[in-house]
């Protein structure tokens, strides 16, 4: 593992108990019957899968670290690889729980753009690094 996937991997792993947290919320939130967080189903859905993207698109920068050593990209390729792919986990669940934050919310706020601002960026990420190898 090169010194660059270490720092990267290292500066990630640091989201982990922010992502563990989130999950300790949602537990509570379930919990807790004064929270509100039952009685409305779009903020459960909303944050159940803001908090699940996040997890998973993490997991996946991490094993981008590794398959970026491992695949022959041109150095700018690669940083944006090692940077875009953990940008998109944040940007895409903030998108989810940005949106609804009013506790009443029926609607998803303007903030569910962020979630279309991180897919494509994803998406492109690893179709270059696929393209590549």
């Amino acid at each position: 593992m090169t010194r660059e996937a270490r720092l990267m991997s290292g500066i990630i792993l640091i989201a982990v108990p922010t992502i563990q947290y989130g999950g300790y919320f949602l537990l509570t939130s379930l919990m807790n019957r004064s929270s509100g967080y039952m009685e409305n189903p779009l903020r459960q859905n909303f944050s159940r899968a803001g908090h699940a993207h996040a997890g998973v698109i993490v997991i996946l920068s991490l094993v981008c670290q590794i398959l970026g050593d491992a695949a022959v990209l041109p150095a700018p390729m690669l940083w944006f690889i090692r940077i875009g792919v953990p940008v998109s986990a944040i940007l895409i669940s903030a998108g989810f729980f940005f949106s609804v934050l009013p506790r009443d919310a029926t609607r998803a706020s303007g903030a569910v753009s962020l979630i279309y601002t991180g897919a494509p960026s994803l998406q492109s990420e690893l179709s270059r690094s696929e393209s590549a190898c």
